[in-house]
């Protein structure tokens, strides 16, 4: 992920004397990072977690570091956010007796070392600590992990929300969103009138073909490898090099109609059209997208000289957000594609040219 204030210039708006990006044609990015520890701070300090179940008694106190980085780039509308951040909570907690007497207080800490918009739609990783490593202290700490963790998880959630819906810029960005539909009323009549005089056959069929195209993109990417095409193709349908070059789990049928599962299960589909050596057409679906979205692979390998490959990727119908409201699933895709699969093919099998 590239880092804030490091974009490509080419996308990054300069400062108009105006101060104005007109319609959000080029890239705003707004450093995040600051909002983000307040945001934290909200959501996580003095949250309490158990008070009194079982004799025992644990919040947490403060945010001590939130560290990494956040932005949120906007492009004509569309939100793109990014982070990669690492959170520290302090926390404290209390077993008593029956009676209500103190046995033991401890501190502690609560680390989330990566939270990252590439990994929006899982979980993070939780650790706790605690300082007194006793049976009670111990008590203390699954207490902690088993109550707090959920509790956690669910309010770093939020501030995944919050970063897919601009962050700091949402308010900005809805009032933009309303300006225009009030200053278009007349022009929108306008157009009303005129489209009641063209070929209502006509102009349902663009709309339905409007919508089905309407937040979807494609990807083509073309990669040259030092190899047989048979062999490029039988590495792409081995679930055994896939797991090799990947270091993920993968099961791929070979057969037409035949499923796959890849990346630990994160990629799900089926396979289309099979030509050995020269074609591979498959549905594509991840994880993180919307129930019933599938896209579609296909992938030409072409051979202009013994030894050298020409594999051309197209894949279509891919959703510009997930489930979770993230914009940066193209981009993502498209990263995956070329950094995790054909590239680490190239270096993995030595294919490089």
């Amino acid at each position: 992920m590239a880092k804030y204030g490091e974009g490509d210039k080419r996308w990054i708006v300069e400062d108009r004397v105006d101060g104005a990006n007109v319609h959000n044609w080029h890239w705003a990015e707004t450093n995040c990072l600051e909002w983000s520890r307040n945001f934290f701070n909200k959501i996580l300090s003095n949250l309490t977690i158990l008070d009194g179940e079982s004799n025992l008694f644990i919040k947490t106190k403060k945010i001590d570091k939130v560290e990494g980085e956040a932005y949120v780039n906007v492009r004509k509308g569309k939100i793109i956010p990014g982070y990669e951040l690492s959170v520290s909570i302090s926390w404290e907690g209390e077993a008593k007796d029956n009676e209500g007497v103190s046995l033991l207080k401890v501190d502690g800490t609560v680390e989330i070392p990566y939270i990252a918009d590439e990994n929006a739609d899982e979980d993070p990783e939780i650790r706790v600590t605690v300082k007194d490593e006793g049976p009670i202290g111990k008590r203390l700490k699954e207490a902690m992990l088993s109550k707090g963790k959920p509790l956690i998880l669910e309010r770093v959630g939020t501030f995944v929300q919050s970063m897919a819906k601009g962050g700091p810029c949402k308010d900005e960005l809805e009032a933009k969103k309303v300006a225009p539909k009030i200053n278009n009323i007349s022009s929108a009549n306008s157009s009303a009138v005129n489209e009641v005089k063209k070929d209502t056959v006509a102009v349902s069929e663009k709309k339905k073909e409007s919508k089905k195209k309407e937040g979807f993109k494609t990807i083509t990417l073309t990669e040259k490898f030092s190899c047989r095409a048979v062999h490029l193709y039988e590495i792409l349908m081995d679930e055994n090099r896939w797991k090799g070059f990947t270091q993920s789990n993968a099961k791929i049928s070979k057969e037409v109609g035949g499923e796959f599962s890849i990346f630990d299960g994160s990629v799900t589909g089926r396979n289309l059209e099979l030509e050995d050596g020269k074609l591979i057409v498959q549905k594509w679906r991840f994880g993180s997208w919307p129930d019933g979205i599938d896209s579609t692979v296909r992938l030409t390998f072409d051979e202009p000289e013994p030894g050298v490959t020409v594999v051309k990727l197209i894949h279509t119908d891919i959703p510009e957000e997930d489930r979770y409201g993230n914009a940066t699933v193209v981009e993502n895709t498209e990263r995956g594609w070329r950094d995790l699969i054909l590239h680490k093919i190239r270096a993995v099998f030595g294919f490089g040219i």
